[in-house]
């Protein structure tokens, strides 16, 4: 089944893109969401519209990002967590510890599922993760695991 996006989809293209899906997936998930409409004659035709009418928009909100992203650079957050005498941490720092901290250190509200951890943290130490606001805007956030004090 082809369909045109009608929002950037992870491992599937981007906005206003046209796509090959499997016909379960574009029929029950994609198009029931709002996320596609089906590739006939007419919808192909009405492409070029929504793109220059989406054109704007999208660039209204990748300067929001940029703007929200600028903020982030040069940020060194800091996460409290129990860890051992070795250094080896009681469980272990997720995307949500990092949303967390960016909430309450510098007001940014992140959800979560766009934040990505380069690999499991469970020791003290300095780590970057990667926030996919947009395809164009991921910046990149360090962050320090630092002990509690006891």
């Amino acid at each position: 089944m082809e369909i045109i996006l009608l929002d950037h989809i992870e491992k599937v293209g981007a906005k206003h893109d046209v796509v090959k899906v499997k016909d379960g997936y574009g029929r029950n998930y994609l198009i029931p969401r709002g996320l596609a409409i089906v590739a006939n004659r007419t919808n192909m035709a009405r492409l070029d519209g929504l793109k220059k009418q989406g054109s704007k928009k999208e660039a209204a909100i990748i300067a929001a990002f940029r703007e929200t992203a600028a903020k982030l650079d040069g940020v060194v957050l800091k996460i409290v967590a129990k860890a051992g005498e070795s250094g080896r941490l009681f469980g272990s720092v997720s995307a949500h510890h990092v949303a967390v901290a960016l909430q309450e250190q510098l007001g940014i509200e992140v959800d979560k599922r766009i934040i990505d951890m380069p690999e499991e943290v469970k020791e003290l130490g300095a780590y970057t993760a990667t926030v996919k606001f947009h395809p164009e805007v991921r910046p990149e956030v360090a962050f320090e695991v630092v002990a509690v004090e006891a």
